[in-house]
């Protein structure tokens, strides 16, 4: 396959960042309220996927997402790529059943083979995952963009959702921060091949163990870290579950490099952007670096799930997880009762 840089082809931050969450939060209130009864989950809670009820016990869980790339191996980016689209079924606790692809392509620009090794990186993935890509949409476009519609099912009872925390309930994290830094570092041409090669590992993990573990153990509040980094998606739970959260940043994960990356100023505008707009959500000990905080806000690539556990459960699921050999099982912080959602930052 002929070598390219796909990174070099990206024009936004090189994370596959999101359009901010308050910036995605004015343009959502001016729509109209979803109205249909069978709509279990929609936009109300910026959840990870839409919830759809079907009959008298199912329902059907649906996402789309896709983004430019992360790393420079076409088949690598495609893995990624998928297990991040699949991601947000196993957040909402649901069985992936197939899905569609979308991709945008420079077709006069970049060889064929490479939109190959992207497909076939996706398509492995999924197949992974138990489901096929039976279909998709393409264009012919400057910038290279792949990902996945993805529709899966779920019992009713069994819907794991954002706004489900509750006070006392322990934080468990499932994989590594840092891919959105390192990813800035693969742009740049700073990273290491070992540390690409971790990056890589931990951004095509799929979700399912810790998914299915999550549902066993009976959770009902959880969420994947993806482009608003950890602490937007932590407050994204903490808003909807009127709460908030203390956060031990020295039992954080994070992947080897991140942290000496983000030190050299290796950073995505992405995380920055995200780090300013939850300015005035966090509260920081004073003895929190810089670079922990880039790290709390990166923007990450097909990250891990942030679990809410009741305590009384977390035995339970811990055991589950380590079963499932999830890349972390990391206890990072506890849901605390605090009414203006605020989040609490400590050694």
């Amino acid at each position: 396959m002929e070598k390219v840089k796909l990174t070099s082809l990206s024009h936004g931050s090189g994370c596959g960042c999101k359009i901010g969450r308050e910036a995605l939060s004015r343009i959502l209130r001016h729509l109209p309220q979803v109205i249909d009864p069978n709509v279990l989950v929609g936009t109300a809670t910026a959840d990870d996927a839409a919830v759809y009820k079907i009959d008298g016990k199912r329902a059907l869980v649906q996402t789309v997402d896709f983004f430019t790339p992360v790393v420079d191996d076409p088949y690598d980016y495609g893995r990624i790529a998928a297990a991040n689209a699949i991601s947000d079924i196993y957040a909402m606790g649901g069985r992936p059943l197939f899905a569609l692809s979308i991709i945008a392509f420079p077709i006069e620009t970049l060889p064929l083979s490479t939109l190959e090794g992207i497909i076939k990186g996706g398509t492995d993935k999924a197949r992974e995952a138990g489901i096929e890509i039976i279909g998709g949409h393409s264009i012919d476009d400057p910038e290279p963009k792949y990902g996945l519609c993805v529709t899966g099912i779920i019992e009713q009872d069994k819907v794991v959702r954002n706004d489900r925390a509750a006070a006392g309930d322990l934080l468990i994290l499932t994989k590594p921060l840092g891919t959105g830094i390192i990813s800035k570092a693969i742009k740049s041409g700073d990273a290491s091949v070992a540390d690409i090669e971790e990056a890589v590992r931990v951004m095509i993990f799929l979700n399912r163990g810790a998914s299915e573990a999550m549902v066993e153990a009976g959770i009902k509040a959880a969420t994947d870290v993806t482009g608003f980094g950890l602490l937007g998606h932590l407050y994204g739970m903490l808003k909807g579950s009127n709460a908030g959260a203390l956060l031990k940043s020295s039992a954080i994960p994070v992947i080897h490099g991140a942290s000496d990356y983000a030190e050299k100023g290796l950073i995505p505008e992405g995380t920055r952007n995200n780090l300013a707009s939850m300015d005035k959500r966090v509260v920081w000990s004073a003895a929190i670096s810089q670079e922990t905080k880039y790290i709390l806000a990166d923007a990450q690539t097909s990250g891990g799930l942030l679990i809410s556990c009741p305590r009384e459960k977390k035995e339970r699921l811990t055991e589950l997880l380590y079963q499932a050999n999830c890349i972390a099982v990391a206890e990072i912080g506890e849901v605390i009762e605090d009414k203006e959602q605020r989040i609490w930052v400590d050694l």
